[in-house]
């Protein structure tokens, strides 16, 4: 069992460290107040976030994460240094890894891990109650700015990249998508850690999706691990761990909160009763790694390294071959499950109703079109918006948008059906879930299908393949 490092704005905030910390030289003129900026120390007071580094390693962790959760353009808005993430990232990744150089033996190997953190906006809510369509972040614009942050913490030298803190499955793809252009752009492989965070007792993220169908979202990629982290404490996490622990073809990592927080905005469990919960997790074969997040320290590092000398780590079940899907809530169709049901009423050419009301602009009451689908038993529905009088690639994006912003229709998957590739690819920057692509062929020849099969996947799609080629459709099978 690998132990992940603790908490970083706890140790930064044991400093008590005043703006002028944050500004150091480079930044002293700068306009708008910098203090709580933490990211910005790994150029300002590397010597902080080096010995931060240095006390996790010391107490036993094999794994410690860069100093970037808030290491985008978007996050880094905020204090107006969008223009610095590059040299954020590239600075705190090359102390992370000095560090680990450092300390590492051949005994002891250590690593490190990029912190890719959820960023300060979400891509499947609206921000706006009167406007669900509405949304504050795009894909792409996602995908940019992880893109600039990958690049960073790859040049600088980390081992892993950790996607944490997921609130957002969406987001998360955006971040899954960037890390894979990079690595095709750089012609290289390393691994992928992606940890969620389950927001309350509910057991779903804020973005409304239970553990299994978030696993279903991600599972295209080959990852290192999947699990949860922050939020609630070491109990309160037990069941989702477990069920991961059941259903993941990856490793599995917990890394909690040391609790929730007190009134004053702590975290009051200690090593010893955090170590006790988390020392269940290992005992019962849930985990690979573990770890803190809020509230955590060294001293919590160094009592789960202890405990986590005592244990196996869990073992990657063997699982049946089935196709996995997910709106906000997983579905699984195997060779033992039932006939399927695919809504067809919200597609153009399915229903003369939904054509109608699309046309009329009446997205309010084609959402009840998809609701009675999804009511009548639908285990999916299909949205098509193929018709010469609409502006099929807009007429997508926002009714994909409004259906995001409805839990009772976005609990199934989605099946984006389209005759046109720039359709499908924009609604496929929609869909949070794993859903399906309707469809691809061999018309247009098979480096346009390998293409077309590729960005499915890197988008975490399944895909419905017609029996089309070149010269028409299929008329025998041989």
């Amino acid at each position: 069992i690998l132990v992940l490092d603790g908490a970083m704005g706890t140790m930064v905030q044991s400093y008590n460290l005043e703006e002028n910390d944050f500004r150091g030289e480079k930044f002293k003129n700068h306009f708008k107040d910098l203090k709580g900026n933490n990211d910005l120390l790994s150029i300002t007071r590397p010597d902080i976030i080096k010995a931060i580094h240095k006390q996790y390693l010391d107490a036993g962790a094999d794994i410690i994460e860069t100093n970037t959760f808030s290491g985008t353009s978007i996050a880094q808005a905020d204090y107006k240094l969008e223009t610095e993430v590059y040299e954020l990232n590239f600075q705190s990744a090359k102390i992370a890894k000095e560090v680990v150089t450092e300390c590492s033996t051949s005994e002891k190997p250590r690593f490190v891990a990029g912190a890719i953190g959820p960023t300060n906006r979400t891509a499947s809510i609206s921000p706006d109650v009167e406007n669900p369509a509405f949304r504050h972040i795009t894909f792409d614009q996602l995908k940019d700015a992880y893109t600039e942050q990958i690049n960073g913490l790859l040049d600088g030298g980390v081992d892993l990249l950790l996607v944490e803190t997921v609130f957002d499955t969406l987001n998360c793809k955006a971040a899954l998508v960037a890390i894979e252009d990079v690595f095709e752009v750089k012609g290289i492989r390393i691994p992928i850690m992606v940890s969620g965070t389950i927001t309350d007792e509910s057991g779903r993220t804020l973005s409304g999706q239970t553990a299994e169908a978030f696993l279903n979202s991600i599972s295209h990629i080959p990852l290192l691990s999947v699990g949860f982290n922050c939020a609630l404490g070491t109990k309160a996490m037990r069941p989702y761990i477990r069920e991961l622990a059941k259903k993941a073809p990856f490793y599995v990592s917990a890394y909690p909160n040391a609790g929730l927080p007190n009134e004053m905005g702590e975290y009051d469990e200690s090593p010893a009763a955090m170590g006790a919960q988390l020392e269940d997790f290992m005992e019962s074969n849930l985990v690979n790694i573990v770890g803190g997040c809020c509230g955590t320290t060294p001293e919590h590092i160094k009592e789960f390294t202890r405990i986590a000398n005592k244990y196996a780590p869990r073992k990657i079940p063997q699982l049946k071959k089935a196709l996995r899907l997910s709106g906000l809530e997983a579905v699984t169709i195997s060779p033992e499950s039932n006939f399927a049901n695919i809504g067809e009423r919200t597609n153009v050419m399915g229903s003369i109703k939904f054509k109608r009301l699309i046309k009329e602009d009446n997205f309010e009451e084609a959402l009840s079109v998809a609701l009675s689908q999804v009511d009548g038993g639908a285990q999916a529905i299909d949205v098509n918006m193929d018709d010469g009088m609409l502006d099929g690639k807009e007429s997508m994006v926002h009714f994909l948008n409004l259906i995001a912003s409805d839990p009772d229709i976005s609990r199934v998957p989605i099946m984006v059906d389209s005759s046109k590739w720039e359709i499908i690819e924009e609604g496929l920057k929609c869909v949070q879930g794993k859903g399906i692509v309707n469809s691809i062929s061999l018309k247009e020849g098979e480096d346009v299908f390998i293409n077309h099969a590729k960005i499915i996947l890197r988008y975490g799609a399944a895909v419905v393949v017609m029996a089309f080629d070149e010269k028409g459709q299929a008329v025998d099978y041989k």
